[in-house]
């Protein structure tokens, strides 16, 4: 069993997690997380063998596929420039962004 936590330890775990608690709460935290932490440690211990936390790494590599052209040059410009509200010939307009000054 580990030490029962503190009422600073609550505090300082309330103003990490910007949480406000009350007098009442943190009262109640001091019990139910000092039961919580030694649960955790009770299923850890059980749980806990070394050999089964060591990862196990197999072969690892890039699948790459040839680039190949899926599609004819200029198969859909003329669709695109239709859905523009404004072109100038294959040009696409839009609204500046960017300030030059």
């Amino acid at each position: 069993m580990l030490a029962p936590m503190k009422r600073e330890d609550i505090e300082h775990l309330a103003s990490l997690a910007r949480i406000k608690l009350s007098e009442a709460e943190k009262g109640s935290l001091e019990k139910e997380l000092s039961s919580i932490v030694d649960y955790v440690s009770v299923v850890s211990d059980i749980a806990g063998n070394e050999a089964d936390t060591t990862p196990v790494v197999g072969v690892r590599h890039n699948v790459f596929r040839a680039d190949e052209i899926t599609n004819e040059p200029d198969q859909y410009t003329e669709d695109i420039i239709a859905e523009m509200p404004s072109s100038d010939g294959r040009w696409l307009k839009v609204k500046k962004i960017l300030k030059t000054e």
